[in-house]
């Protein structure tokens, strides 16, 4: 009979990284060629392929979507080489295709990974989302108030006036009224097109990012990656599903949610130690982009442990083949 394997976060983050620098390597070709699909296709690839050489049991959790719309790493299915610990993977292969077809700022590959049950089954819907970075009490904001009374709050906290707050935005028709309401107060948007996992990571690092609070709806997967980067850098988050449909309160049914209101705190979304790593495939503000030679490609990647709260930049020149 064998013996479960102790999930050594130590020796498998090395592993993690290689997975998201190789499908950063895969869509670098993508770049700016308007090919949002193809590229995203080239970083799945990739990356499922390197997820098989680990010696892991699997499971992905947050993928690319349900078993019958998503031909790899989809919800449930099974990677790694086995023979090592029961896994929760939660993977986003290109975050940003829009993004990396535009060459625009911020596309980044993404995976965390932490003990097999550890991690939220978000199904596929929108999730209201809110985070802000480390050193504030708990619960100085909450899902609850409305944007502007977060705002004060947040700058009452920090010994500020709302007009020295940058909140993070989606810049999506939805979130017209939520906008106007965060401007009232005197407080700064930076709107993103896209790539809402980097928007909330920008919180954790206010004094680079210069943005102090995430607000607004996106995906519900990409909530549960932010909070497992966010688990690793110190900061708090909320999330609440949204449901459209009796088609999306069907998938939460499937996903074992029984209580569609609740509010999940970042340690409810990834409730054990987690490792995360994400490689740059765009500039942007957390990590830059592949730069092209002749020769080689050169990508960087964080690499974060949330037992010792450590973060690890890492640069990797590799000779094209």
């Amino acid at each position: 009979m064998s013996h479960p394997v102790d999930f050594n976060d130590r020796m498998l983050s090395l592993g993690l990284a290689r997975v998201s620098e190789a499908a950063a390597i895969a869509s670098a070709d993508w770049v700016g060629r308007g090919d949002e699909k193809a590229a995203d296709q080239a970083a799945v690839n990739a990356m499922r392929e390197q997820l098989n050489k680990l010696e892991i049991e699997g499971v992905v959790v947050i993928g690319e979507g349900e078993r019958d719309e998503a031909p790899m790493l989809y919800i449930g299915e099974e990677v790694g080489a086995g023979d090592g610990p029961a896994v929760d993977i939660a993977l986003d292969p290109l975050e940003g295709t829009t993004l990396t077809a535009k060459d625009m700022p911020n596309a980044l590959t993404v995976i965390a990974m932490g003990p097999r049950g550890t991690m939220l089954h978000a199904p596929d819907v929108y999730m209201d989302k809110l985070a802000i970075g480390p050193g504030y009490p708990e619960g100085v904001v909450s899902l609850d108030m409305s944007p502007a009374d977060r705002v004060r709050a947040l700058a009452e906290a920090r010994g500020c006036a709302a007009a020295d707050i940058t909140v993070c935005v989606l810049e999506r028709p939805r979130h017209a009224d939520m906008i106007a309401e965060i401007r009232e107060t005197g407080a700064a948007i930076r709107m993103i097109t896209d790539g809402d996992v980097a928007g909330v990571i920008h919180c954790a690092e206010a004094e680079i990012t210069g943005i102090d609070m995430y607000m607004g709806q996106g995906g519900a997967p990409e909530g549960v990656l932010a909070a497992a980067a966010l688990k690793c850098m110190g900061g708090q988050m909320w999330g609440r599903l949204l449901f459209r449909n009796d088609d999306e309160r069907g998938r939460a049914a499937k996903a074992g949610i029984t209580d569609l209101d609740k509010v999940y705190t970042r340690d409810e979304m990834v409730t054990d130690n987690v490792i995360f790593a994400a490689t740059g495939v765009t500039d942007g503000s957390i990590l830059p982009g592949i730069k092209r030679e002749p020769t080689h490609l050169t990508t960087e990647t964080i690499l974060m442990r949330s037992k010792t709260g450590s973060v690890r930049r890492m640069v990797y020149r590799n000779p094209k083949r």
